[in-house]
């Protein structure tokens, strides 16, 4: 395990770029941005580009993905012997390149997608697409060479839930090998997720693709999990119950243990379960455990986990800033959208 002081030296580091990063306290300052422009040139006052409003949309998402992974990459490469854990948590990114690899494959488009370059931490190589073999062969995906319903088949749900599932059982079992002290708050927070990530599984495949409960139910994420002395508990549980609960009556999801990030009711109009209200409430939540988390053990692999996730929540949030700027939207409007307070 890393030693105190190479503990000591990253944690600086993490804070150093976190204290420039647009969450917390800086939040606020993305709600005065009118237009793409200015968000370019405030997340890169040095290198702003002028392009077409299209074209500099497109370019400023790579951008803030790439500083993103920069920052994540050069931490994670910093330790002397990187733990699993924030190993895999890098590797959240191959597994949405292979997602979008996957889907290109279903839909017969053969020229190269996009690829996040998380070298020296990737395992897929993608410059061998469309030759899944060569790409997956010798990784821990080579189950889906096999699996050609998930491949190629036209399954893209199915293969989207393998891979969730695949990433976060992963990372589960990373964590649990650190000692209590290093992992503590790595997993309130993933239990959390891996939780949220059910039900919000649940309430999109019944609300977008019609399935029923027993249909929904096979692609939940059945971690068990041990709290205190007591028995053991799925983190599939809370997904469970919301497999029967009406789509269309709110009172009926009244006591259930995660109602607070559904929809609320308004005047007049007729309540229907929402799933992207749901999951943007619950990537709101997380974010707070993390932010809180990040400096109650400084020196801890929780510290570096909670950076990565915090870099991580923040490329989300400039993303979809810069999204909705692009549609017209203020950005005031889209962070009320995703339930982020000023």
């Amino acid at each position: 395990m890393p030693g105190i002081g190479e503990r000591a030296y990253l944690y600086a580091k993490d804070c150093g770029i976190i204290g420039k990063s647009f969450i917390g306290k800086r939040v606020p300052v993305l709600g005065q941005v009118n237009c793409l422009s200015d968000l370019d040139r405030l997340i890169f006052p040095l290198s702003g580009r002028e392009l077409p409003e299209r074209e500099l949309l497109l370019d400023l998402e790579k951008r803030i993905t790439r500083r993103s992974v920069k920052q994540i990459v050069t931490i994670v490469n910093s330790f002397f012997s990187p733990p699993e854990l924030l190993v895999r948590l890098v590797r959240a990114y191959e597994y949405s390149d292979l997602k979008s690899s996957l889907s290109a494959l279903v839909t017969g488009d053969a020229s190269l997608p996009d690829f996040t370059d998380i070298k020296p931490f990737g395992t897929v190589k993608f410059k061998a697409f469309p030759d899944l073999n060569a790409m997956l062969g010798g990784t821990e995906f080579e189950f889906l060479i096999q699996n050609t319903e998930l491949s190629r088949e036209g399954d893209p749900i199915g293969a989207q839930i393998a891979l969730d599932c695949h990433y976060y059982t992963s990372l589960w079992k990373a964590m649990r090998v650190l000692p209590k002290y290093d992992r503590g708050a790595a997993e309130r927070i993933l239990s959390q997720e891996i939780s949220l990530r059910n039900s919000i599984w649940v309430l999109r495949l019944r609300t977008y693709y019609g399935m029923d409960a027993d249909e929904a139910g096979k692609h939940l994420m059945d971690i068990m999990v041990k709290k205190g002395r007591g028995p053991e508990i799925s983190l599939a549980a809370d997904a469970r119950i919301a497999l029967s609960l009406p789509l269309d009556t709110r009172s009926a999801w009244a006591g259930w243990k995660q109602e607070r990030f559904l929809n609320p009711e308004k005047p007049g109009q007729s309540w229907q379960a929402d799933p992207r209200h749901f999951q943007n409430a619950a990537s709101e939540h997380l974010y707070r455990m993390v932010l809180h988390a990040f400096r109650q053990k400084p020196f801890s692999i929780d510290a570096a986990f909670c950076f990565v996730k915090l870099k991580q929540f923040e490329e989300d949030l400039l993303i979809s800033v810069a999204e909705g700027l692009g549609l017209g939207m203020s950005s005031r409007d889209v962070l009320a959208l995703l339930e982020v307070e000023l």
